[in-house]
């Protein structure tokens, strides 16, 4: 089976896609990490995983407990989670036409109000490795009191797949 040219690039980079996410212990997500219809794609919030499909340390509040280079290290983190996520879905990320929304949640401690420099680390993977005219995308980057699990950031999106 012939690589393709997304996968190419991450390589080239030294970028592997994680598993899927190990789920804590007790939590049930009752919809799909990817729904598709027709050639729009909707992709439910993700957090940043290892590898092994763990929840990626450090959790907690950026501007507390994290670091917002830490959470910038993050949003690529939850970046490569839902590559991995499209991969699974759509069989090759070479679908992909051109990303179209994208919405970063980071879990901000009170005072801290550099979300979009965090986000930045979602939205730089995504250039990088899409290009400047496929990987353009709407986006907004937004401080929430909590997240799920205590994860740092939480990120979802919407792109459109090539007719």
């Amino acid at each position: 089976m012939a690589t393709s040219n997304i996968e190419q690039r991450l390589a080239q980079r030294g970028l592997t896609l994680p598993a899927p996410l190990q789920m804590p212990p007790g939590a049930v997500l009752p919809f799909p990490w990817v729904h598709v219809l027709g050639r729009r794609v909707f992709i439910s919030g993700h957090g940043p995983t290892e590898a092994d499909g763990s929840l990626a340390q450090p959790l907690g509040k950026v501007g507390a407990e994290v670091s917002a280079e830490q959470a910038y290290a993050a949003a690529h983190l939850t970046g490569l989670a839902i590559l991995g996520s499209l991969q699974r879905t759509l069989g090759d990320l070479d679908r992909i036409d051109c990303w179209l929304k994208v919405f970063g949640m980071v879990n901000s401690a009170p005072g801290f109000n550099r979300q979009p420099g965090v986000i930045n680390g979602f939205s730089d993977l995504i250039l990088d490795v899409f290009g400047a005219e496929r990987g353009a995308h709407a986006r907004s980057a937004v401080g929430m009191a909590a997240l799920p699990f205590d994860i740092p950031v939480e990120i979802e999106g919407e792109l459109l797949l090539r007719a």
